[in-house]
């Protein structure tokens, strides 16, 4: 009898032990292999501690957790924590209330939180104007080039010397295309890589006011000379068949993977997948610019997400969403991840730490969006944060495609989106003024 008391005493402890575990939700949109390494963080911080347990559910893609997260808040059901894309980034500073800047959860659990550990470009473009960080940067990207070293080879290409210039580009593009490729180049986030990064990379204004960072009156510029000229001339090689474009957001990363195109502009984040999937031999090179542009290159711009606690939770829920961003800030768990998915280190330790390691020297490329994010930026390169640019993004999406189809000129199209998307900044900033 006293065995039997025992045995169910233990028991009870196991299961008490069991339900004091605080379960954190952490909604995210990571696919495919980036998947697999948000689900095996969760898994790792769970096994390294019995107090919290971190619970990864994918929610659609980023405009869709948005939206879902939004919609679950009004209900009183949100996530403790939610990852938001970075052109969210402005709509989430302005939902006051709906979320906790990240620098009070860490000071109130009693966590050390140095901003300035973090990469600037990184930590600023997540920083409100008093100072507080805002959201914990997460799987910050950038714009890379990628290149087929197997088609550049067969082309006659010197794969040792990619394409720098845009020029250069449609060059290289023209050898492909004679040597039987269809599709010499695709991008993929084509408003993030053709404008918004362009923009920067060249040390030109995308929007007024700093590009939104310095007020919320800002308006769209993106018509200015040297971008009509860049979509001119991309609108030219999609005529020629050099350039093929291939869907809106990362679809076309799917071409570049499979061989069938042999150069893509999309987000260093790509790295994992190629890594993994890609039956070639590739290269990761800095996006290519236009050499008579005075500052040009600069530096490229922010992508990728980062995550946001969300309000109206328990303290000790706030506890364990702390020791979770602890555990993702430390340098080793930071460069493991950095290596694996090509998203940047967020933390100079963990950069440092991976070139001490000898990865960049055994992966050539892979240090090229750290070295593009590193670099000093200027009032025009800082980063893009401006409200409604998810409803931007689908309108630049929307008219590039027309450009591409042959039916619209750059300079037509670039206005309207200028045009539509100064109404959208409008409206957000009535709507946001107090």
């Amino acid at each position: 009898m006293k065995q039997k008391l025992c045995a169910f005493a233990l028991a009870a402890a196991a299961a008490c032990s069991v339900q004091a575990q605080t379960e954190i939700q952490w909604w995210h949109s990571m696919t495919a292999v980036n998947n697999e390494w948000v689900n095996d963080l969760a898994k790792d911080f769970n096994s390294r501690q019995k107090d919290y347990k971190i619970v990864p559910v994918y929610k659609g893609s980023y405009d869709e957790s948005m939206t879902a997260a939004i919609a679950a808040f009004r209900a009183g059901n949100a996530p403790h924590i939610l990852q938001v894309f970075e052109v969210g980034t402005a709509t989430m500073m302005a939902s006051k209330g709906a979320v906790v800047p990240v620098t009070k959860v860490m000071n109130d659990a009693g966590k050390k939180f140095d901003a300035s550990a973090y990469i600037p470009a990184v930590a600023g473009y997540y920083t409100a104007p008093n100072g507080q960080m805002m959201s914990f940067p997460f799987n910050s990207s950038t714009t890379v080039f990628y290149i087929n070293k197997d088609a550049f080879e067969k082309a006659g290409l010197d794969t040792n010397k990619p394409p720098a210039t845009w020029p250069e580009v449609a060059l290289a593009a023209a050898k492909l295309k004679a040597s039987g490729h269809k599709c010499p180049i695709t991008l993929a986030w084509q408003g993030w890589t053709q404008l918004e990064s362009f923009s920067t990379w060249h040390n030109t204004l995308l929007a007024t006011k700093d590009n939104g960072l310095k007020g919320m009156d800002a308006r769209l510029v993106a018509n200015s000379p040297l971008h009509v000229r860049h979509i001119e001339n991309l609108g030219n090689m999609a005529k020629q068949s050099l350039f093929v474009y291939k869907g809106r957001n990362n679809t076309a990363e799917g071409s570049f993977i499979s061989g069938e195109c042999a150069m893509v502009t999309t987000s260093s984040g790509f790295y994992g997948n190629v890594a993994k999937n890609a039956k070639f031999k590739y290269l990761v090179a800095p996006l290519p610019y236009y050499p008579d542009v005075p500052g040009a290159p600069q530096n490229t711009v922010i992508g990728g997400a980062s995550l946001w606690v969300m309000s109206g939770k328990k303290p000790e829920e706030y506890k364990g969403t702390a020791a979770f961003f602890e555990y993702l800030s430390n340098p080793e768990v930071q460069s493991a991840s950095h290596k694996r998915t090509g998203y940047l280190p967020i933390t100079m330790a963990a950069y440092k730490l991976t070139e001490q390691s000898g990865f960049y020297q055994q992966n050539p490329g892979t240090d090229t969006a750290v070295n593009q994010m590193i670099r000093k930026t200027t009032d025009k390169s800082r980063g893009i944060r401006l409200g409604n640019y998810v409803q931007i993004r689908t309108i630049e999406d929307e008219e590039l495609e027309q450009v591409w189809a042959g039916k619209k000129t750059a300079k037509e199209a670039l206005d309207s989106i200028v045009k539509r998307g100064n109404e959208l900044l409008e409206r957000f900033e009535k709507a946001n003024k107090s």
